[in-house]
């Protein structure tokens, strides 16, 4: 050996002083330049850590290996024997990529050896050279998650599993340490599940000893911290299921006339019950405080002549609080030109801004309660005639809105804000179609600030462009936005404006309410969208609250979200359908969705999210629309109203009930 290495000396003197006279000398040096593992260098005289078992090595060398050197030449030691391999050049005889025949173990030390056998092509050998290694840990690999033999997404939610019978699989590439596998495996939220694990350890199975919650939600959650029996890693794992709807009565059977009975006076209590102490009007929704709404307080007073009338109050505690309400409004609740605001502090009656600049007069809204208290005042002419003070009182404030001054410099149109801060910064026309349509029959009937007839033709009407005439699943629709937009438009105008054979030259706005219903309806039946819980017993889109705050559903901008309000205010115009709906909701999602007010305000099945949420402006129409279907009663009180139909023959409507 050390003859040679001498004579190796002398040759490298001798080329290298013959490189300085010619660069093409190439030196007769045989070196090993760098061996690496998966990217990782080894390193003589330390141990490289965290080598990969597939037991694959890259070397480079300074030339060209003879290949009937390297089974000699190179040596892989584990524990107790040599590791058997292959071997390959890559791209030319210098480079030279070594594989194990079979994988190194994990977190064990091997010793790659590199022996004076090995030669290069021309002869030269190299000194003996160990590089030490430790492999990586071993990894537990989940081989298949299925749940009732489907198998789970990890980037989305895997839906429609049987809330009743669950059975998820876990199957790994190896044996699970089977004292402690229950610690890292959980299902949350936590339930009332059985764990079983197979007789080599490698599958586990999940079952439910009783009924997982319908419509919801559960995470598989399977920690870093699972080991095997070997004591192997996992990098963790989570995927999300959600179980279908249990279809099952939760609800005491009741007939369709008391059910809905049942439902408008559980309501009704929102605006009674609920009501603001101090004003009588209605909060905003269930966590207000003080703040009261204008629009939802007119559907409060209307839903208030229901009360009395099917028996939930008496006639004299309805017109007493009735009459608390409108002396509030006549003595302390703010007004611009006769106008309210949207929000009301319900106990001083000054404005709450509803938005930076919505701090003053919102038409809108004032017409909503305008349009209440003609009911009202129909309703004490009937009943109670000689009670003059308050249907007085009623008069004066409706005389006292100055509608056409809302024309802004009188233009041919109607805006919905003024603020005596911001002027009409807002500038926002009320223009159709969308639920305002009663803005501008209340704004014919003034005595003293009654708009021309061209206001609602160039305005409201749009000279005809408000008109649809397109056709969607079949039905036509006369008016508005593609689909019809919220299902509010065919309500909030409705209350009290009679559609039954009302038409103008626009449109017959009892056959705009019905197709507008029945393409929601035929619309949550086709579910283009795939959101869960949409059929012909659950539907309904408008405005309300959803999972990320208040948001104007429909099938234009549909997000999962089902609101209650939606097809029981269109009962009116679709019975059947929205029976369906009521049933549905209060008899197999009653224990989610009903509470002490009735419905709750939304729910969306796709997010597994119900409200706790009750609004006014939802609650009023679903007490009042149920009573003009049963009887008529809100619309034979406002369209008995004598400046009601004289405004409706001056902007041309018929009307034949």
């Amino acid at each position: 050996m050390k003859k040679r290495n001498i004579w190796i000396v002398g040759l490298f003197l001798i080329v290298t002083a013959c490189k300085s006279a010619s660069t093409d000398v190439v030196y007769p040096i045989f070196q090993l330049l760098k061996i690496s593992s998966d990217f990782k260098t080894l390193i003589i005289g330390t141990k490289v850590l965290d080598i990969t078992t597939d037991g694959i090595f890259d070397l480079r060398f300074s030339t060209e290996v003879d290949s009937n050197t390297i089974q000699y030449g190179i040596k892989i030691e584990g524990h107790t024997t040599n590791i058997p391999f292959t071997y390959s050049f890559v791209g030319s005889a210098n480079s030279l990529q070594i594989k194990t025949k079979t994988k190194l173990t994990p977190k064990q030390t091997y010793r790659f050896i590199i022996t004076s056998d090995l030669n290069s092509v021309d002869g030269l050998a190299m000194d003996e050279q160990v590089f030490e290694f430790e492999t990586k840990n071993g990894s537990i690999n989940l081989l298949s998650a299925k749940i009732n033999d489907q198998l789970l997404n990890t980037s989305k939610t895997t839906r429609d599993i049987d809330y009743s019978n669950i059975s998820l699989e876990l199957s790994f590439d190896t044996s699970l340490s089977p004292n402690s596998y229950t610690d890292h495996i959980k299902i949350l939220p936590a339930h009332d599940f059985r764990y079983t694990i197979s007789a080599d350890s490698t599958k586990v199975t999940i079952t439910n000893n009783q009924n997982l919650d319908y419509y919801s939600n559960y995470n598989l959650l399977i920690s870093s911290q699972l080991t095997s029996a070997k004591g192997y890693d996992f990098s963790g794992y989570t995927s999300k299921f959600q179980t279908n709807l249990n279809p099952t009565v939760k609800k005491s059977i009741l007939s369709d006339e008391e059910l809905l009975t049942k439902i408008q006076e559980t309501t009704f209590k929102y605006f009674w019950d609920f009501a603001h102490p101090v004003s009588g009007l209605a909060r905003e929704r269930n966590t207000s405080g003080e703040l009261v709404t204008i629009g939802g307080s007119g559907f409060g007073v209307l839903a208030i002549l229901v009360g009395i009338e099917r028996g939930f109050i008496t006639r004299e505690l309805g017109i007493e609080r009735l009459a608390k309400i409108v002396e509030f409004l006549a003595t302390k609740a703010d007004r611009y030109h006769g106008v309210w605001s949207h929000w009301l502090n319900g106990s001083t009656g000054k404005t709450i801004a509803f938005s930076a600049k919505d701090d003053g007069a919102d038409l809108v809204e004032t017409a909503f309660m305008a349009q209440g208290l003609i009911a009202v005042r129909e309703y004490i002419n009937l009943h109670q005639p000689t009670n003059t003070y308050l249907i007085n009182l009623i008069n004066n404030l409706l005389d006292e809105i100055e509608w056409n001054w809302f024309t802004k410099d009188s233009q041919d149109v109607l805006y919905w804000h003024w603020s005596p801060n911001y002027n009409w910064d807002m500038n926002m026309r009320i223009s159709g179609y969308n639920e305002a349509l009663i803005v501008y029959i209340l704004a014919r009937t003034s005595k003293n600030f009654k708009i021309d007839t061209d206001v609602y033709h160039n305005g409201w009407a749009r000279s005809g462009a408000i008109q649809n005439k397109n056709s969607f699943y079949g039905y036509n629709l006369p008016l508005g936005y593609n689909y019809g937009g919220p299902l509010f438009f065919a309500h909030y105008s409705f209350l009290g404006l009679n559609p039954t054979n009302l038409t103008d030259r626009y449109a017959n706005y009892w056959e705009q309410n019905r197709n507008h219903s029945l393409i929601h309806y035929e619309y949550s039946k086709d579910n283009p969208r795939g959101y869960v819980g949409y059929n012909e017993n659950s539907w309904g889109l408008t405005a309300s609250d959803t999972p990320t705050g208040y948001l104007a559903h429909e099938p234009n901008n549909d997000r999962g979200t089902i609101t209650p309000t939606a097809a029981i205010s269109s009962i009116t115009y679709t019975p059947v359908e929205s029976m369906k709906a009521i049933r549905h909701f209060y008899y197999v999602l009653g224990d989610k969705l009903w509470g002490e007010y009735g419905f709750y305000d939304a729910f969306n099945p796709t997010e597994s999210w119900w409200a706790d949420s009750y609004l006014a402006i939802d609650q009023g129409p679903i007490v009042v629309m149920i009573e003009n279907y049963r009887s008529g009663l809100i619309w034979d009180l406002f369209m008995s109203a004598d400046e009601v139909q004289k405004a409706l023959n001056e902007l041309d409507f018929t009307y034949n009930k």
